[in-house]
């Protein structure tokens, strides 16, 4: 059997490694804030100021939608967040209350302090770099998932 990876390829399993390490600080918990991660993360959706049902934000998590269902729950039953009535359709979407966007906005503070200490430690020229590149990393890979889903389509 061949290695499906050719040996010029880059360092896959040391990004991987590192996509996993970020990806564990989504449920990091931070020193002085409010709001669960879950809580959080519902309330950073909402925060353009649009509404959205419970399959709206399963999407938009990338969670199926039992998961979204209990987190909305928890949301709802802390005040974060409420239902709202919309003429003519059977869904109820959700929105911040008032209560659940002071509190984003809290932990917002506390979060973007850490991420911009973090940052700091890099420096001004490696920071601004290294969100270049994930950005151009991220654009690269919804490129390549696109042609993957069009030569599944085939």
């Amino acid at each position: 059997m061949t290695d499906p990876v050719p040996p010029e390829a880059p360092d896959l399993q040391g990004l991987g490694d590192q996509l996993l390490r970020l990806q564990r600080r989504r449920t990091s918990s931070y020193a002085g804030t409010e709001l669960d991660n879950s809580a959080f993360r519902i309330l950073w959706v909402l925060d353009d100021g649009q509404p959205r049902t419970q399959r709206q934000l399963a999407d938009e998590l990338d969670l199926d939608q039992s998961t979204v269902n209990r987190q909305l729950n928890a949301a709802l039953a802390g005040g974060y967040v409420e239902r709202i009535t919309v003429v003519g359709s059977a869904s109820k979407p959700v929105r911040p209350t008032p209560e659940g966007a002071r509190a984003f906005a809290h932990d917002g503070v506390i979060r973007a302090e850490l991420i911009a200490a973090a940052l700091g430690e890099l420096g001004a020229e490696r920071a601004q770099r290294l969100v270049e590149d994930l950005r151009d990393f991220n654009d690269a890979w919804d490129a390549a998932l696109c042609r993957d889903a069009t030569r599944a389509g085939d």
